[in-house]
Formats: structure tokens, C-alpha cells, sequence
């Protein structure tokens, strides 16, 4: 985050980029962005004989499509994906398009010959499908830098489309625009979005209540958010009631959704879990507080502002836990909430990153749900220290001076130190696999 810096970016930018990034997706975003990708390779190919699939794919996206469940079926990994979203054969429901998934097309898929192969030098969100034809001809769909983002497009030698796999700042999209926005920003953003335009912000936290509420009745993975829901009072009486059963509810809709629920959930920087963390807990705290639709919006609109500036910081799929980064944002918004500024803000960032930093992500699974409690826990001890005036200083690890300097730290962290750790967490994924 930036430091008192001129030419902030128009409001009226920044409200398109929120709607844009908070989309529905249904499961996991990564298998559902292969799933994307198949299906954009089969309107190419057209009415030819497809008799194969070549998925050439990056660490990051094999990763995290490995160990999750695909929604209303029983498949797992990159591959899988990739053959039923061929057999829908369409792309207009986008993120959302295994929401519909008949048994014609899951027997379809069963049929589909697919070949995957791990690539090193593309982004770390990269997936390319290349349909090959009965009668030699070919289609190819790849998707990089984000995970509706359609980089090329050929069928039989014609490009359709060629951009860049991702842009020169790092990114396939706009996040890098947010990068030097401070803390006051986002809260002078947040106030001053006219009452009118915090519809879709609010349907968002209710469709991520819904899978959240759903799951706490139900029984999906770990059953880490039914679990630590029980003893906490209904309704909640503390604030740190309020903290722990946000925890809690957030654990259960990653319970869910990794467990391949199908409802959907409105993403936050291209992951549902990131999503439901920079929502469902926000809910919760605002409404042991009282406080009005419209704020509990705005403060949502803290969290996942916050969630997406950190991900410019590191790119979407990284060898850190997204839903770290995502809790801190949480925080942000819990202190707006509590009537805490921005200094409070940073000092809460400071401890999140001075107790959790380095936390990885070892792909999209039922553990994900655990990542999701612990980060948030972390969060609610990091608002109530904020809150007293305390934080680490810069003497503690890699926390900065000031808070632009603790983000450059721990972008550094995740985009040079954690380099192999990625690769190592991936050779040991696939060597399991084996």
C-alpha cells in the first residue's frame, strides 16, 4: 500500500473493478476456470471429432485442482475439469457453468481422452487446452492471469485472439492499479459509494451466509465450522463471541464449498475462500454490533478492497495462503466496524503479518476450512491488540517501519522466498498422486 501518493484512481474505476472481481463462481475457481477453458476449446473445434485433450497447465493451477472435490460430481483434479467442461460445451455460464451439470454430460466426460502436462515459465494462473481433431484439424483455449481471462484463441492455424499471458506489471488484469492505495483511501472509497450501488455488495454477503449457514447443518469434510461452532451462544452475547463464531461460519462455507456443494459463493481475487473470508465474518461482527445494511456493506467493501491490494502484492495463485491475506482485510473491516481509523488498521495488519506470515498454500482441500479458523482467529487476537494500541514494531521479523514497507516485505517473502516452497509443496502433491 502507498504512502500519501497523488493521482488516486476515479472512484468510478475502482466501484467497476469491485464488481468485476466479485462474480459467482460455482466450486472451486481453479477446476472451474479449466472447466471454463474446455469448454471455449470445444466451441472452436465446432462439430469436429474431438479425439483428445492436451491440458498444459502450471504448477499453481494443477495444485490447486488436485484434492477438491468438482461440484455435483464425484471427480477431482485439473483433468477432470477440463473433460466436463468440454461436455457442457458452453461457455456462457462462465465461472458458473458446472452449476449444471447433467449425467449425459458426466458420461460424456468419462469418454474424453486427456493428457496433462506441468509447465514452468508461464504465470503462476495459466491453463491451455488444445483440442485435437479426428481429421487433423485443432482448437485452443488458454486462460492466464486471471481466471476468466481468455489469453489466446486458435482453431485450424486461425487466431482468434493473442494477448500477453499476462500483463507487464505481473498481472492479466487491472489489480495493480490498487497497489498504492492506502488504508484511507479505501475508507474515504467505502463512505463516499452512494447508497444506491450497495446492492450488489450486500447480495454478496448474503449469498455467502447461504452456503455458509447451509453447511453448518450439514455435514461436508472436516466439519471444521459445525464443529467450532458448538458451545458458542445463539445469539452471540461478547465481541469475542462474535469473532469466533465469524471464524467459525467462514470454516463452514469452505467446509462446503470445498466438499463440492453446489451453491454458489461470490469470489474475492479469483478463490471462493478468499471470498467467503472477506464476507461471512464481517456479517456476523456487524450484526452483534447492530449496525445498519449500509454499513455492514461498507465494511465489506474494506475487506475486500484490502483482500484484492494484497493479492496485487503477490499474484492470485501463490505459494501464500490467499485466505491469510484475505483475513486481513477481515480485520480492516472489523475495525472500521468497532469506529477504529487507519492507524489501527496498519497496526493490525502488523500483527497478522508478525504472527502467520509464511503460511502455505498447499493447494484447494478440505483443509483449506482450517487455514480459514486460524487465519481469522489470528485476525480477532489482531483487532482487539489494535484496538489497545498495540502491534509489532519493526524490530519483530520482517515487519517494516510503516506499513508500506511490512507489504513489500511480505510480497518479497511470497514472491522470492517462497518460490521453491512452491515447487517442493507441488512435487510432493504429485509424487502422492503417483
Amino acid at each position: 500500500m502507498g504512502e500519501n501518493k497523488e493521482n488516486k484512481i476515479d472512484s468510478g474505476l475502482l466501484l467497476d473493478l469491485l464488481k468485476k472481481e466479485m462474480m459467482p463462481a460455482m466450486g472451486c475457481t481453479e477446476p472451474a476456470a479449466a472447466a471454463l477453458c474446455g469448454a471455449k476449446a470445444h466451441e472452436l473445434a465446432g462439430e469436429a471429432e474431438v479425439i483428445r485433450l492436451v491440458v498444459t497447465a502450471s504448477h499453481g493451477m494443477v495444485k490447486n485442482a488436485m484434492g477438491v472435490s468438482i461440484p455435483s460430481s464425484e471427480k477431482r483434479g485439473l483433468c477432470s475439469a477440463v473433460a466436463l467442461g468440454f461436455a457442457v460445451g458452453s461457455s456462457s455460464d462462465w465461472l458458473s457453468l458446472l452449476s449444471k451439470l447433467n449425467d449425459d454430460q458426466k458420461k460424456e466426460a468419462e469418454g474424453i481422452r486427456t493428457e496433462l502436462v506441468i509447465v514452468q515459465d508461464v504465470p503462476s494462473l495459466y491453463v491451455s487446452v488444445r483440442a485435437e481433431c479426428a481429421d487433423g484439424g485443432y482448437a485452443v483455449a488458454t486462460i492466464s492471469g486471471a481466471h476468466d481471462r481468455f489469453s489466446h484463441m486458435e482453431a485450424n492455424g486461425k487466431v482468434i485472439a493473442d494477448l500477453p499471458l499476462e500483463s507487464e506489471n505481473g498481472h492479466g488484469d487491472s489489480l495493480s492499479m490498487l497497489m498504492d492505495l492506502t488504508f484511507d483511501d479505501v475508507i474515504g472509497f467505502a463512505d463516499a459509494i452512494d447508497e444506491s450501488e450497495l446492492g450488489f455488495i450486500k447480495e454478496a454477503v448474503n449469498t455467502n451466509i447461504r452456503i455458509s449457514d447451509f453447511s453448518a447443518h450439514e455435514h461436508f469434510g472436516l466439519e471444521v465450522g459445525k464443529t467450532m461452532l458448538e458451545g458458542i451462544p445463539e445469539p452471540v452475547v461478547t465481541l469475542k463471541d462474535a469473532f469466533s463464531k465469524g471464524a467459525a461460519l467462514a470454516a463452514a462455507g469452505s467446509d462446503a464449498r470445498m466438499g463440492g456443494c453446489p451453491m454458489p459463493v461470490i469470489i474475492n481475487s479469483g478463490s471462493g475462500n478468499q471470498g467467503i473470508t472477506v464476507t461471512v465474518p464481517v456479517k456476523v461482527v456487524a450484526d452483534y454490533l447492530k449496525s445498519s445494511d449500509d454499513k455492514t456493506a461498507r465494511a465489506v467493501c474494506i475487506s475486500e478492497f484490502i483482500g484484492l491490494i494484497l493479492t496485487a502484492h503477490k499474484t492470485r495463485l501463490s505459494a501464500l495462503c490467499g485466505v491469510f491475506t484475505a483475513a486481513i482485510g477481515t480485520a480492516c473491516a472489523w475495525v472500521y466496524l468497532l469506529g477504529g481509523d487507519s492507524a489501527m488498521m496498519s497496526r493490525a495488519l502488523n500483527t497478522m503479518v508478525g504472527n502467520l506470515a509464511g503460511i502455505i498454500c498447499d493447494g484447494a482441500k478440505g483443509t483449506c476450512a482450517l487455514k480459514i479458523y486460524s487465519s481469522l482467529e489470528c485476525a480477532s487476537m489482531s483487532v482487539r491488540l489494535a484496538l489497545k494500541g498495540l502491534s509489532p514494531g519493526a524490530e519483530s521479523g520482517i515487519v517494516g517501519n510503516r506499513i508500506s514497507e511490512t507489504i513489500s516485505n511480505l510480497s518479497r517473502l511470497c514472491n522470492e522466498g517462497m518460490r521453491e516452497t512452491d515447487r517442493t509443496v507441488v512435487s510432493i502433491m504429485t509424487g502422492k498422486a503417483r
